[in-house]
Order: structure tokens, then sequence, then C-alpha cells
């Protein structure tokens, strides 16, 4: 009994502090320029919440402190459960903490080359942070965005000096301090419902004026939204040889390397207070395009797609150049006029719906109810086609077949009376790969296929006599090569799509450009890449351009900007990202292109495509973290594995697991969206 005492004593009120320990954290206040040091009395039992409670009585400043959190500077993560003890989450007395803001200053470069600087949220993982960012920018369908951080010489121009002024021109930044991310949502969750006011004019993108209440707690005002939803002017010749740079696919494939991983916090990856980096839509699937309501989100495309074809990031022929061109100067001419502030009547917009029905800018587009194609007879197409199979030492000679085109299948015969009998060959053309060959002023209309066989990609080239057998055989091969038949609801806007798209580029010799070319009041070669403005005399451009625009003259602002990226959508090189990687089992270095509905494997020397395999055929896919091998498994007992030398291979499978979780998005769902779900795709198991 006499042990009592002595156990007591131990747990006496000044024994007991022995127990606990001092942790210093390091506190970054808002308005002094120096971090100072607090060093606080703890307990490994006391929880994070207790910490900051401590802290915040300690520093005694009367403020809000409910966005500052604790990060752990060694361990280089945030802790934000604030019920769990230092000693669950294995803080000790040497642990470095700052006690800082969540949400931090960053700018971003978005599309239109235009810089905005904005509060974001350091703490959330990426893809919930860039859901807030867009949001505050007033873009739906956040999830096909992302942040990329370039290489660290991409932000260093040329010192260029004004002709007028002596002083570097300084960058204009859209300051969006006041941002409310920080405070939540900065719009309620109705803005995006079905049943909303329109929040733009639908034929030139001009915020309606009923809906400029909405505005009210956002920092985008009228003024700010119109630079984000309208054209900017176009750079000058000089500013885009300055941008420009000639890039390999090896080069192409270390530019994209920079994608941020979606399941991390920005402060996880490094990312500087203040940092600039940039906005893009990284995955070319985008859903439900509707003028009424992304007038930001369409300009924001166009502006995407306007930049990669300028400078080269995308191949297009010149004939298509020009197009890009003459669209390019429509568009920029509406935007400057005067006229795009008058609405118009009920009928132009009933045309650019009826225009937008057809486009259906979404490349796959909603699910097709496949119920009707299994009552009805699936159409096919026979005509007679010219055919050509290269071989080495063989001169390009097309040979003419009666075609006939079935389900997702090509059967070829010497002629029509043989068709009952053996074809001379049939071609599936499921998960091949549909190229235009096309010169319409040479009246040159081909399809390319590169067929996957077992031991690379079967090249064969298709001719058509004319516009309309073109635009309905090359439909019905696009469908195919997804794995669909002509009596898909998509098929007859795929052909009315193709034939707008050749109306385009049809060079009208016969009317004269009515316009003069002193009346064009812009320099050609602002819409050109500047290695096409070389190969031409400047006059001799504009004339070319002004003809391809009588073509386009009379189409809307946003109806341009759709047919714009719709053209962009139908090149070959379209929505392919490249990495650079080494497949087991080859003793050399390859290119792997990740689209929306494919993986391509493409020799890296010759820029040629080697195997493709579809996303339909895949069974499952994972990663070895341990030796950074991603690993895929396909229909028939393919498999293939490969490890990312560009890149960390987190970025690619994120990428692979990102487009299969697009494609599970439907319109008669609401836009809200399964986050668990596109972490269980993209993250994996590290």
């Amino acid at each position: 009994m006499q042990q009592t005492p002595s156990f007591a004593t131990m747990l006496s009120s000044s024994d007991f502090a022995s127990a606990s320990w001092e942790l210093v954290v390091r506190v970054d206040h808002p308005n002094e320029e120096e971090q100072k040091d607090i060093t606080l009395r703890v307990s490994g039992d006391l929880h994070i919440g207790g910490v900051m409670l401590k802290l915040v009585e300690q520093i005694n400043i009367a403020q809000d402190w409910s966005d500052f959190a604790l990060w752990w500077e060694q361990k280089h993560c945030w802790l934000l459960k604030t019920h769990w003890t230092l000693d669950k989450c294995g803080v000790q007395a040497d642990a470095k903490l700052l006690f800082t803001p969540q949400h931090k200053m960053l700018r971003l470069r978005l599309p239109n080359v235009k810089t905005v600087r904005l509060r974001v949220s350091f703490s959330a993982v990426v893809f919930k942070a860039v859901s807030d960012i867009c949001k505050t920018l007033n873009i739906r369908r956040s999830e096909e965005l992302s942040l990329l951080k370039p290489p660290g010489d991409y932000f260093k121009k040329k010192k260029k000096k004004d002709k007028n002024n002596k002083e570097p021109i300084i960058e204009d930044i859209l300051n969006l301090e006041s941002s409310p991310t920080i405070s939540g949502p900065p719009v309620s969750p109705g803005l995006y419902s079905k049943t909303m006011t329109p929040t733009y004019d639908p034929v030139n993108g001009t915020p309606a004026s009923s809906t400029m209440t909405w505005f009210s707690d956002s920092p985008l005002t009228e003024q700010n939204c119109n630079i984000l939803a309208f054209s900017q002017p176009p750079q000058s010749p000089e500013a885009l040889a300055d941008m420009y740079q000639s890039r390999s696919l090896v080069d192409k494939a270390k530019l994209n390397a920079g994608w941020l991983d979606s399941s991390r916090s920005l402060m996880e990856q490094g990312i500087q207070e203040d940092e600039q980096l940039l906005l893009r839509f990284k995955y070319y699937t985008f859903f439900d395009l509707n003028p009424k309501y992304d007038a930001v989100r369409i300009n924001q495309l166009y502006e995407q797609a306007r930049w990669a074809i300028v400078l080269e990031e995308i191949d297009c022929t010149e004939e298509e150049m020009l197009i890009f061109a003459a669209l390019q100067y429509h568009i920029s001419k509406l935007s400057s006029s005067a006229e795009i502030q008058d609405f118009t009547n009920e009928s132009e917009v009933d045309e650019v719906e009826a225009a937008l029905s057809n486009l259906e800018v979404t490349l796959e587009g909603a699910k097709a109810d496949n119920t009707l194609e299994d009552i009805t007879d699936i159409p096919q197409l026979a005509d007679n086609l010219k055919l050509f199979r290269p071989k080495k030492l063989i001169l390009k000679a097309f040979k003419q077949y009666w075609f006939v085109f079935k389900d997702t299948s090509i059967a070829y015969f010497k002629n029509k009376e043989l068709e009952q009998g053996e074809p001379v060959e049939k071609l599936n053309l499921r998960g091949c790969e549909v190229v235009p060959d096309v010169n319409v002023a040479g009246r040159k209309f081909g399809i390319k296929l590169l067929i996957p066989v077992a031991d690379g990609m079967n090249e064969v080239y298709l001719r058509c006599d004319h516009e309309n057998q073109y635009a309905q055989w090359m439909a019905a091969c696009i469908l195919a090569s997804k794995g669909k038949t002509m009596a898909d609801s998509s098929y007859q806007p795929e052909v009315l799509n193709i034939l707008s798209f050749l109306r385009m580029k049809n060079r009208n010799s016969t009317s004269p450009v009515t316009s003069s070319l002193e009346n064009m009041d812009i320099n050609p070669e602002c819409f050109v890449s500047p290695r096409c403005a070389k190969k031409h005399k400047s006059k001799q451009l504009a004339a070319r351009i002004l003809e391809a625009h009588q073509n386009v003259s009379q189409m809307s602002l946003v109806e341009a900007k759709l047919r714009f990226i719709q053209a962009w959508q139908s090149l070959p090189e379209f929505g392919l990202t490249y990495y650079l990687v080494r497949f087991k089992g080859s003793k050399k270095d390859d290119i792997l292109g990740v689209s929306y509905n494919r993986l391509i494997r493409i020799d890296a020397a010759t820029g040629i495509p080697i195997t493709t395999w579809r996303f339909t055929n895949m069974k499952q896919w994972n990663v070895n973290w341990e030796i950074r091998q991603v690993a895929i498994e396909f229909d028939q007992n393919v498999s293939i594995a490969f490890t990312c030398l560009s890149a960390d291979c987190k970025v690619v499978h994120e990428y692979i697991g990102g487009y299969i979780f697009l494609s599970t998005r439907s319109k008669d769902q609401n836009e809200t969206l399964d986050e668990d779900l596109f972490h269980k795709l993209t993250g994996g198991q590290e």
C-alpha cells in the first residue's frame, strides 16, 4: 500500500508535462512578409483540430482563420483530418509543420493565350480544383480540362520591344482575385440545369442580359466574360513566328509529361503560390456543347484548336489550312464588329440549333439506342471503287473493283456479276485507322485504311469518283472503325458533316472575290502557320483566303466556331496525345498515341502507325509500380506492356482511365459526376 503515493506523484500535473513535447509550427501570416515560428507544448493524443486551436490562441490576432490548415513539409502532405491525433498522423517533435491558407493565388494561361489570376485550392485534389476553376470561369464539363505544367522555358519570351515604346511589353493579366472559390462554389447548383434560362445568345455568344444577374456572385463581370467568350484579335505574324517551334513527335511527347496528377493536390505536386500553369482541354471528347450555355467553353475550345493549327501542333494539308484561315478571318471580322451585339431573330437561332444537331460536336455522341438496329435491315453500300495496295518498288496504280460494304466489313469482287461468289478479299474495319486522302481542287477523293493484323497494320487505299460517293463510304468506314454499322443514328449526320467540310474546301473559282484585296484589313499571315506563310506572297495568300471565305461568309459567329472545331476533329491526328515508351520485348523506343477511343503504337523515327488497340476491346489494365510498367489485356488473348520514358507512367495510366471514365457519361444523367469512379479508374494503387 506504501507504493500508492509514489504512483499518484507520477500522475501529478508537473510530471505529466514530461509526456508532452514541443512542436514548432511556422505560421504563414497573410499580412506579413516573414513567416514566424510558434512553439506549442503538445501530447501525442492531441488531435489536429486542437493543435490549430492552440495556434490561433497563441497567435492572438483577430481574423478569419477558417481557410488555414497544417502542411507537413517533410512528408509533403496536408493534415486535413482534424479529428486525427498527432500519434495517428505520425507527427513527432522533429516534424516541420506550416500553418498556411489552403487557397492561394495561381496564374492560369487559358487556351486563348490570355492569363487569368485567381484564388485556387492548393489542398483539394486537382480534379476538384479544376472543377472550381471552371465554375469561376463559367466553363461546363470541367472533367474535360486539366492543368499542365510546361517545361521551364515555356513562358520565357524573346525580349521584343514595341516600336513606339522602349519598354518590353507586359503581359495583360485578367485578375479575378475576388474569386469566391474560397467560400464554396461560386455559382448555384441550378446554373447548369436543363430548365435554366439561356446564359448566352446561341448565335453570337453574347451574355443574355436577363441572366447577367448570375454574374453578381462570380468575379466574372460582363466585360470579363466577354474577354473569355469572344475571340481575341489575331496575333501579328512576328508574334506567331516567335511562338512557333517545329516539334517532332518526341518533342510533343515531352510536352505531355507535364499534366498534373488529378488525384493529388497542387501543393503535393510542388506547385508554388502565384506560379503559372496552362489550363487546357486534356480529353478530346467534348460532350453536350450547347451555345445557350457554353459561349466561354466553345470559344476556348475554338482557341485551343486555332493555336494547334497555326503553330502546327497538328498536321493538315494546305487546302485545309486555307479553310481554317477563312474561318478565322470570318470569326475575327464578326468578333470585332458591332453587329454581334444585335440579338437575332428566332429563325436564325433555329438554324444554328439545326446545324448543331447535325454537328453534334461530341465525337462518339450519346450512346445510341441499338434496339432499332436489331429489328431493321442494316443498310449496305455497293459501288465501283478503285483500290491500291502499296508494295515496295511498285508505282501507285489503282485498279477498279466492285465493292460491297456490309455491317463493319468491306468485300470486293472483280466485277458486279461475281458478287454472289467468293470475294477477292474481305476487310474487317473494326479497330482500323481511317485517314482522308482528299484534294478537292484536284478532284481527288481517297480513303486510306490502316487495318490491324497480327504483325502490324495492313495499308489499303480506296479512291471514290465524286463528293457524294466519298462522303457515304468515308462515313461508313469511320463508323465501322468504332464497331458501328450504317444503321446507327450517327451515320447520316456524319455524311452531312463530311459533305459540308468538302464544300468549304471547294474553291469557287467561277465567282470573283467580291471584296477587293485592299478591304482585307487584317494581315493574311496572321491566320496561317509561319511555314505556310513563307510559301506564298502576301497578296496571293490573301486572295486564296478570301476565295475560301466565300463558302463560310454566311455563317453566324457561334456556327463558324463550331465548324472550325468540327473541321479540327476531322483531321487524322486529332485528339492524339503522344508519349515515348519502350514496349516489353522491344529493343527500341516507340511513340504511344493515346486517343479518346484507342491506343496507337507509332514508329518514333518515321511517324507511321504500327498497331492500333481499341478501348472497346480492352479487358483490364494495371500498373506495376515497382518497375513503372503499364500492362493492358485485350480480347482474343492480346496483351501489351510498356514502360514510359518521357513521363511518369501515372500520367499515361490516368489518360487511359480518364477516357474510359468519360465514355460513361450520358445525356440523360444530370451533370454531377461520380468523382469516386474517376479516381478509381485513374488513380492506380501505388
